[in-house]
């Protein structure tokens, strides 16, 4: 199951199928929140809250975690894969694109600043 399952993810990966939160970014709030280290990646694809947060702040991750999960349903029925393989590829993805000062949180679930090594990678990762 293990096997299929990364198989799936590296496939999804090599078609450049996997979902980008390119359209969160351009929100200033989504922005400012990444900068000071209040959100991060995760592995599932999805934006976490570092630390405590605001109503403000939660109301943000869920909208973009609303639009992500929505895109990856639509991705994933398009190349006949799950929502959660499309979901680790994209966070994969998303971790590896992180720059020195941003959070993302590693696979035994702590949170971890990116510095200039690479990230420590999911073992599903392709």
């Amino acid at each position: 199951m293990r096997n299929a399952m990364i198989a799936g993810i590296a496939g999804l990966t090599a078609l450049g199928l996997v979902a980008t939160p390119a359209l969160a970014q351009r929100d200033p709030a989504y922005a400012a929140a990444r900068a000071q280290g209040r959100v991060g990646e995760k592995p599932d694809g999805l934006l976490g809250i570092v630390g405590p947060a605001d109503p403000a702040l939660q109301r943000l991750v869920d909208d973009i975690n609303i639009k992500r999960k929505a895109i990856y349903m639509e991705k994933a029925r398009e190349k006949n894969a799950t929502p959660d393989a499309y979901g680790i590829t994209a966070g994969c993805e998303a971790i590896a694109r992180t720059v020195p000062g941003e959070k993302y949180m590693a696979p035994d679930g702590s949170w971890q600043t990116r510095t200039s090594a690479p990230p420590i990678r999911d073992p599903r990762c392709p």
